[in-house]
């Protein structure tokens, strides 16, 4: 017999206790997490009928079921829940759990891509696949937009580690919980199909996905086979503009040069993007009886991201060296015919905001990239109940490919010519720090070799006189081969007067990533002899610009089928080269064991125990090895007090390490041309310990809702940070590439720091209280939800280079973070807006007076709409409008922090815009089906 019925939210409630017995599980990583009741709304019902519920709620459904996972965990989690048809509010994971509360999130060309939790860094966040940590394509930065939330049921974000999580977990820990076949009765077939627009240059996108389950009985009980797969497509344009700063030294050597930093570059990088995300997944289970469970799972996503680049530098200081190194005071006399470039000349009227320069160089490149990540995680996991049900031991081995394919089809470079009336006058401002304005002249030459002045106007760049100077293919891979193995006892008893589980651990990884690149290097002979023009306007297509930014100057694109001929051609023509330089071997062992007791009681929940790590490294470049052991204990323990049924006080102490990056251990440097770049390894590198302290109240009000406030504290040791300056030598130049002026990073130790902050969150609906109120019935659709994270950090920032040791904040952190979400559904319809808000954050932190100091983002917020209609239970149309707000994404440098450790004058202007991007609002569209 089957029964239909219709959910509400206080069904909801009652459904979703179904998930209370295996949630602590869940938040401690089982991978057999889900609850049959969870994925779909549907459930078993105690005499035996299969119930169907079809949500016409989804956002309550969802809120429901995560909450009650959250109020049984016995450590401090944030989970996000699917709703009635198994599905996540966003795209991929980082949007999706930006939602939670203290999670905020770092955007690449407008995607949400890394997480940081309570405000601490993106490299202690870790990614899990239900429940076994998976190595990102870039490494310890785990990146979460390449990761669709199609495959999810359930994403559980722990925020208090407990000892059978890994220790490198020191902010949070980000648990995907995959689908089930036993997340639902029977056959199960859930779609969605859909199209939008990209507002800025009018671009499509295109998302579906597909998810088919079915269980069935056998002779030794009951398997369950679910796959699934995902797509999506966004293309992409970027309107953008850079502007790099410097102190220039001799040449600014009137009074006032000790605080003023001249912009010695400005750029346009212009972006053609097609994005997409691939998943494919699969998964089976096997009950063969209520007491044991064997699964195989596996995870395929693939990220791609096709760019093409057209980026025009403005070498602004050029010909710094014909100013005068004069110290004296001047009267500022306007001048249109100096005697030098006019770069960093404050006596004829220039300044760092406003000014003109004569004869610069025009640097231009023309890049097209094939960028590709992919994870291929593979888990053989069992869970078995005996001594009647006393014990329990599960087990999981796993194996995961992670590629980072960072290959360029191919590079052009176009540089001005030495004749300086061939090369453009620029007349820039600065002044705006939303727009960088460029205007270009004819260079005239007067008398004299160093006297010039500014001719017509001109609009189009490429008509300026700028020949081949380079050509370039690279074939670069990085590969991560992880092997993990765990093996968990544990035993239910009395203990102390309370009912008590103590449980026994050990693990077992290996990560091995090895990093390939190999180039085909041309000069401009060797470019135009298999037939490249080195004229560009041959090489490119006359397209206007898609973008909106006003440049002050109009551009071709380059031909992307012009690029790959080219590439083809120098691929047949030259062999690829080994980039030495940049390739290496690092390997990572970590043996590890743990103990915990669990101990309950009518009043709540105590959980303690260690782990203890010891962690083998290994580099190998260039024929260099290098090696480091280590052992590290993490200790924690924690406290639930209810002190209602519906209120409970968490209390936890917890401790991790987290670890320097692969590439940074290795023994060389990586030089990346495209970015100017060098970065070197190191390998005795220590890891930066953390031990923090957690106070939270929650009170989940009934029948449904949630209130939450809470504190944490983190003491950090040996902080990890990217020690940079610019590199200024020749030693790395090769094919005529100058890389004196790259920047140089490496990363080191620090000092000592901490982080603490306030964390409080909301979530109510007005249903429950319409009648007490007297409002119609259609008001108890209305929702909301909120919160709000503070945050306050400081790491000490050691003496380098004259410079004195300094408080910084840590990378990544804002002052605040917030959420506001309100929502309407009733009748089958669902409408939501949200809005995102996050403070300025640290980027980098500068080593020396050279550069303009420490680099920020700029505070960043987004607004989202969506809409959902159920036409029946089984088909519902929806709309999503993203980025509605389409604010500008700003990093900025700020000398203050660091002229005032020196005793120099802080600058009278600061803040000076280095990055600068919009990407315009999106809006998609479709239908999802659900059987």
């Amino acid at each position: 017999m089957i029964r239909t019925f219709s959910l509400h939210s206080a069904a909801v409630l009652a459904l979703a206790t179904a998930l209370a017995a295996t949630s602590a599980a869940a938040a401690e990583g089982d991978a057999a997490t889900t609850a049959e009741a969870a994925g779909d709304g549907e459930a078993a019902a105690d005499d035996g009928e299969a119930i169907v519920v079809t949500g016409n709620r989804p956002i309550a459904e969802s809120e429901a079921a995560a909450l009650e996972v959250q109020r049984n965990s016995d450590s401090l989690v944030a989970v996000i829940a699917s709703d009635s048809v198994g599905r996540l509010p966003d795209q991929n994971i980082a949007q999706a759990t930006s939602r939670l509360p203290g999670i905020s999130v770092e955007r690449d060309q407008g995607q949400a891509r890394y997480i940081n939790l309570r405000g601490s860094p993106k490299t202690w966040t870790t990614l899990s696949f239900d429940g076994i940590n998976v190595v990102s394509p870039e490494g310890r930065d785990a990146r979460f937009d390449s990761i669709p939330s199609a495959i999810a049921a359930q994403v559980i974000v722990s925020k208090a580690i407990t000892p059978d999580m890994p220790g490198e977990t020191v902010a949070g820990n980000v648990n995907v919980i995959t689908r089930s076949a036993f997340n639902y009765s029977g056959f199960h077939v859930a779609g969605k199909a859909g199209m939008g627009l990209a507002e800025l240059g009018n671009r499509k996108e295109y998302e579906g996905s597909l998810v088919l389950s079915d269980r069935f009985q056998v002779g030794g009980g009951e398997i369950g086979v679910l796959v699934s797969g995902s797509y999506y497509e966004r293309n992409m344009i970027t309107d953008n503009f850079e502007t790099d700063y410097e102190r220039v030294g001799a040449q600014d050597s009137r009074p006032g040069s000790e605080s003023r930093f001249w912009a010695h570059e400005a750029e346009n990088k212009l972006y053609r993007l097609t994005r997409k995300n691939w998943s494919l997944s699969g998964r089976l289970d096997w009950k063969p009886d209520d007491d044991n469970t064997i699964s195989l799972h596996s995870v395929y996503t693939i990220f791609t991201d096709d760019e093409a680049r057209d980026n025009y530098r403005f070498d602004l200081d050029d010909r710094q060296s014909d100013g005068s190194s004069s110290s004296a005071a001047c009267t500022i006399t306007p001048n249109a015919t100096p005697t030098n470039s006019g770069y960093a000349d404050v006596c004829i009227g220039n300044t760092p905001q406003k000014g003109t320069v004569y004869g610069i160089d025009i640097r231009q490149r023309s890049t097209l990239r094939a960028f590709r990540q992919s994870i291929f995680t593979n888990t053989l996991a069992g869970d078995h109940d005996f001594g009647d049900g006393a014990w329990n031991l599960s087990w999981a081995g796993n194996y995961t490919v992670s590629k980072d394919d960072r290959s360029v089809v191919g590079e052009a470079t176009w540089d001005s010519p030495s004749t300086r009336n061939l090369r453009p006058t620029v007349a820039y401002d600065f002044s705006n720090p939303n727009l960088s304005v460029l205007r270009l002249f004819r260079t005239i030459q007067l008398s004299g070799p160093t006297r010039y002045q500014a001719g017509d106007a001109v609009t189009a760049v490429d008509s300026f006189t700028k020949p081949l100077s380079g050509f370039s293919v690279l074939d670069a891979v990085d590969t991560t081969k992880a092997y993990t193995g765990k093996l968990a006892l544990s035993h239910d008893t009395n203990f102390l007067g309370g009912e008590a589980t103590f449980k026994i651990g050990f693990q077992f990884d290996q990560r091995t990533k090895i990093a390939d690149e190999n180039q085909i290097a041309l000069s401009a002979a060797q470019a135009a002899g298999i037939g490249i023009p080195t004229d560009y306007n041959q090489f490119s297509l006359d397209q206007k610009f898609l973008g909106e930014i006003p440049m002050g100057y109009t551009f071709r694109y380059f031909d992307r089928d012009k690029m790959r001929s080219a590439s083809d051609a120098a691929k047949a023509a030259f062999p690829f080269v080994p980039v030495t330089a940049n390739n290496y071997d690092v390997r990572e062992q970590i043996y590890a064991g743990f103990a915990m007791g669990t101990l309950r009681y009518d009043w709540g929940s105590v959980i303690g125990g260690v782990r203890v790590e010891h962690i083998k490294n290994r580099g190998i470049a260039t024929n260099i090895t290098a090696a480091s052991e280590q052992t590290l204990a993490f200790p924690s323990l924690h406290f639930n007090f209810d002190v209602e049924d519906s209120k409970k006080l968490r209390l936890s102490f917890n401790s991790g390490a987290a670890r320097a990056d692969y590439d940074q251990m290795r023994p060389n440097v990586v030089i990346n041309d495209t970015n100017q770049t060098i970065s070197g390894g190191n390998p005795s590198v220590r890891p930066e310990r953390a031990y923090g302290l957690d106070a939270y109240f929650e009170w989940y009000v009934q029948p449904q809702g949630y209130l939450m406030a809470g504190l944490f504290y983190k003491k950090i040791k040996d902080v990890l940070y990217t020690q940079s300056s610019t590199f200024n030598s020749n030693a790395l130049n090769s094919n005529g590439i100058d890389r004196s002026a790259y920047v140089f990073s490496g990363i080191t130790n620090g000092g000592d720091g901490r982080i603490y902050g306030l964390e409080t969150a909301a979530q109510l609906q007005l249903e429950p209280w319409t009648d007490d109120l007297g409002l119609p019935d259609f008001m108890g659709g209305f929702g909301i939800s909120a919160n709000l994270t503070l945050n306050n950090s400081r790491i000490t920032k050691p003496a380098v280079s004259g410079i004195p040791s300094r408080k910084v904040r840590l990378p990544g952190t804002s002052d605040f973070v917030y959420n506001l979400g309100a929502y309407y559904e009733k009748y089958g319809l669902s409408l939501r807006v949200q809005y995102q808000n996050r403070s300025k954050w640290l980027d980098t932190i500068s080593d020396t007076l050279a550069d303009a100091g420490d680099t920020y983002w700029a505070s960043d917020d987004e607004l989202d709409f969506s809409a959902r209609y159920a036409v029946n239970s089984n088909l519902e149309i929806y709309f999503d409008a993203s980025n509605l707000l389409n604010h500008p994404g700003r990093r900025f440098s700020d000398p203050g922090n660091l002229l005032t450790a020196t005793g120099t004058p802080t600058p009278s202007a600061s803040g000076q815009t280095i990055e600068w991007e919009r990407f315009g609002r999106r809006f998609t569209g479709g239908i999802r089906v659900n059987f």
